[in-house]
């Protein structure tokens, strides 16, 4: 479907879709809509011309929101919808409580949406644009934590390292690396034993050892190098997608190795609901948590630390430490931020707070070979505004312009920037809570720009 070019400046066409796909272009995937096309059309039903009409317009299911129906026939959709039969067996488990990680967000209002944070940051002045940049600088230097370089690969994954592992199991040396620096800080931050499995035996026979709970665990192979390399026997994969290609069989057939997989949103996991952790020390680990997903992760492992202490005479889990590698800080909101009185110290109100996380896209989307550079003495905006200006174009004005003229490597830093300021505030609430947090870069933003490690651990 054609669309009007923005600023009037052509997109460039599309490639053709393969033989039968649907000819719908997905700006943002890159790619046509994966659907075939009707018999009577070169669209899906999805989207087909008639279905962006008036009078057919499409809603998103209030089953699962994944998908949209017709307006017309929602009420008939949503008695047989084929994700009715989950959502209906999720909502009578004992761990699902709706919205229990929120962070207090106010019930029913809509995540603000990347279009809408880029629009926002559009509408500033020039002058509101460059005092908000002015204020993401001075946040940093007054608060933000010194991200210190912590590149780890223990002896106890060689095996992972050299690839010599379940063949079954994908191996793709890009995410082993990150895999492993994980695990190697988590060993060195005293979350696990030194020395991989057979220390952790001699650690078993003398006290309980911990479960790990993945969340966002996706395929799991997270937990796959720590059950192989560290001994780990009681796992939980915490992920609200169904994926191919998973751990599970591998993990299973690791003998004493006990699994369960929860297939639940984060924001409405309460662990006090999963039986089989009951009584259990536990470790909480994810790679990648996608925004708001990190904040509801402590949230519901904070929850478990507070009830345990408050409501006697039960048999409460008992939270060891955790370690989040955080990911897609422009997904995060400030209805489920963890530490907003962090940003309101700092000046950093709602609509600033969406617009650094708007920024923070171009951490990953920039040149990475020196991502401090807006450290230097020569970049006062006075100096990024000059170098902005060198080729402008005339068919773009204001903020867009701007920032178009920012040279990348300058973008890429104030990415960095925000992505530290945010993280810096996970880590203060933890320890505001009572726990010993660090957070460091676990691998070269070369390897992934996505390269901050959340660890806490609890007191003894």
């Amino acid at each position: 479907m054609d669309r009007p070019p923005a600023n009037g400046v052509p997109a460039p066409q599309p490639p053709p879709p393969p033989p039968g796909r649907c000819h719908f272009w997905l700006p943002n995937k890159r790619r046509h809509c994966a659907n075939s096309h009707l018999s009577s059309s070169q669209y899906c039903g999805n989207h087909s011309p008639e279905s962006s009409s008036d009078s057919r317009r499409r809603v998103p299911c209030p089953v699962d929101p994944s998908h949209t129906v017709f307006e017309e026939n929602l009420e008939a959709h949503v008695g047989k919808c084929p994700f009715r039969k989950h959502a209906d067996a999720l909502a009578a488990q004992p761990y699902y409580s709706k919205g229990i990680n929120s962070g207090g967000g106010e019930a029913g209002v809509a995540a603000v949406t990347s279009a809408a944070k880029r629009a926002s940051v559009h509408k500033l002045s020039e002058e509101e644009f460059w005092a908000l940049v002015a204020k993401i600088r001075s946040a940093h230097t007054a608060a933000a934590v010194q991200m210190r370089e912590s590149y780890i690969a223990p002896d106890a994954c060689d095996k992972w390292m050299k690839g010599q592992v379940d063949r079954k199991v994908p191996y793709q040396e890009k995410h082993v690396v990150q895999q492993v620096s994980i695990v190697g800080n988590m060993e060195t931050f005293g979350l696990l034993p030194r020395g991989g499995a057979e220390d952790a035996m001699k650690e078993i026979a003398v006290k309980t050892a911990p479960a790990v709970v993945e969340f966002g665990a996706g395929r799991g192979y997270l937990t796959q190098m720590l059950a192989d390399c560290y001994g780990i026997k009681n796992i939980f994969l915490v992920e609200r997608r169904s994926y191919k290609l998973k751990a599970d069989r591998s993990l299973r057939q690791n003998e004493g190795v006990k699994l369960e997989r929860l297939r639940i949103d984060i924001e409405d996991l309460n662990l006090h609901g999963v039986k089989a952790l009951s009584g259990s020390p536990y470790l909480a680990i994810g790679k990648h948590l996608c925004g708001p997903a990190t904040d509801m992760t402590i949230m519901c492992c904070l929850h478990e630390l507070h009830n345990r202490t408050e409501e006697k005479g039960h048999d409460k889990h008992q939270l060891r430490g955790l370690a989040l590698a955080t990911c897609c800080h422009h997904l995060c909101q400030w209805k489920h931020y963890a530490n907003k009185a962090f940003l309101s110290r700092l000046g950093i109100v709602e609509e600033e707070f969406h617009a650094m996380t708007w920024f923070s896209s171009w951490a990953v989307d920039g040149d990475h070979s020196s991502h401090d550079s807006l450290d230097s003495e020569d970049t006062s905006s006075e100096v990024i505004r000059n170098r902005g200006t060198e080729k402008p174009d005339p068919e773009i004005v204001g903020v867009e312009r701007i920032i178009r003229g920012i040279p990348g490597v300058e973008r890429s830093a104030l990415g960095f920037m925000c992505k530290d300021i945010i993280d810096t505030g996970r880590m203060l609430w933890l320890r505001s809570k009572g726990l010993d947090a660090d957070l460091v870069s676990y691998v070269p933003s070369d390897v992934s720009p996505e390269n901050h490690l959340l660890m806490a651990k609890c007191r003894s």
